[in-house]
């Protein structure tokens, strides 16, 4: 899957194709231990960890991180590398990019005048 579509011009909502190439991302975000891991590896030194330096803050086996880490790569969001026995994990920043840039645009929607947030019409007058 590529990332790309996850760029959104404002103005306008997602649509079905947006919303179907962002899915994979928002959902590998939703579970707090893959949230967490990829705050690990983006927080540890050289933005590079190996999945034995971030599994020791987590209560859950090795079989279940190296699970939430494909989950994660699968999703685009790290990207992994075989050196020997261990693999390193590091963030893909652009894929970051590319949702940080979805959500902007959203938020922008909703900071429009068009915003549902305090519709002129909704006022309640005293």
């Amino acid at each position: 899957m590529s990332n790309q579509n996850l760029l959104l011009p404002a103005g306008r909502g997602l649509s079905a194709a947006e919303a179907e190439a962002a899915t994979p991302v928002v959902k590998a975000l939703a579970d707090p231990v893959r949230l967490r891991l990829l705050s690990e590896v983006a927080a540890h030194p050289g933005g590079e960890a190996c999945v034995c330096d971030i599994s020791g803050p987590f209560d859950v086996s090795q079989p279940t991180i190296s699970h939430h880490l494909k989950v994660l790569r699968e999703a685009g969001l790290v990207t992994s590398e075989r050196r020997a026995t261990w693999v390193y994990y590091r963030v893909n920043t652009e894929a970051l990019q590319q949702l940080s840039n979805l959500l902007g645009n959203l938020a922008a929607v909703v900071g429009e005048s068009r915003s549902c947030e305090v519709p002129p019409s909704c006022e309640v007058s005293q």
